[in-house]
């Protein structure tokens, strides 16, 4: 656990420090800022932190930066705060955190990048007694992604399910909603691709009775304060920085991919989340 813990966390703090390989034009004109919001993490944001520090600062020193500032969050408050006091040039952020955000902070995708077991590209509902969905329904259900409804109902479930269908057990830690269901607090969960890797290991007995469709990864986006000519070099470059030395970085933290990414591959889900 502590070394899936480690590994998550280095993962985001890479993926923060790539954010700015490529910025120097912004660079040259004050302090390139850096969101990285992933919500449901394993890993607390204070433990998060060091790594993003660490990373963008060798980013900056490399690029040739006048400042940089990376900040981990887990929770959309605390990002928000970050972003209306420090006007961030780019993000890395979860994909429900980016459709909730996405037309507040007119939110500009220019990539996107798959961690390994960073979670949140599928869905499932985990029982040892249901054996579908059906037998989930009506029944106590925990889960630590119940604080966003509009995204479960709209673009996890398709209209499968709604959060209401169910006697909620809220938890705030991944490993606190499996638990539920270990000791009988829960007939089902409703938990993310992450979590049901640990799961089967805390409980054979557990198993998934519905899963949702696979979505897409994790969002890096322009904010409306990063110039157009760097968010251009950005996005042309993002598959770049695992190459070369970075290739053994990547690795090592298990990122899966970073690449240019625009608007057209989120369609599908935004427009589930707009409906």
């Amino acid at each position: 656990m502590r070394t899936t813990v480690i590994r998550s966390l280095l993962a985001t703090s890479v993926i923060a420090s790539a954010s700015g390989f490529l910025c120097a034009d912004a660079a040259a004109e004050g302090t390139v800022g850096v969101l990285v919001l992933r919500e449901h993490g394993v890993g607390s944001a204070a433990q998060a932190q060091p790594y993003v520090d660490k990373f963008v600062s060798v980013a900056a020193k490399q690029n040739g930066w006048g400042g940089a500032k990376g900040e981990y969050h887990t929770s959309r408050g605390n990002a928000e705060a970050f972003i209306s006091a420090q006007k961030p040039q780019f993000g890395i952020l979860s994909l429900g955190a980016f459709l909730g955000l996405k037309a507040k902070h007119n939110l500009d995708i220019i990539g996107q990048v798959a961690v390994n077991r960073a979670g949140g590209q599928q869905y499932h509902l985990i029982s040892k007694a249901a054996s579908d969905l059906a037998g989930c329904k009506g029944k106590a259900l925990a889960s630590d992604h119940a604080d966003d409804p509009k995204f479960i109902d709209k673009v996890v479930s398709k209209g499968a399910f709604k959060l209401g269908d169910f006697t909620l057990v809220a938890t705030t830690r991944p490993i606190q909603t499996i638990k539920k269901v270990v000791s009988g607090d829960a007939t089902c969960a409703l938990i993310d691709d992450a979590q049901l890797a640990e799961a089967t290991k805390i409980d054979a007995g557990i198993k998934s009775v519905w899963s949702s469709d696979k979505l897409p990864p994790m969002v890096v986006v322009a904010f409306p304060s990063a110039p157009a000519d760097a968010r251009k070099a950005f996005q042309a470059n993002l598959g770049k920085i695992c190459e070369g030395e970075g290739k053994a970085t990547c690795g090592e933290v298990g990122i899966l991919a970073l690449k240019s990414a625009t608007t057209a591959d989120y369609a599908g889900v935004v427009a589930a989340y707009d409906k």
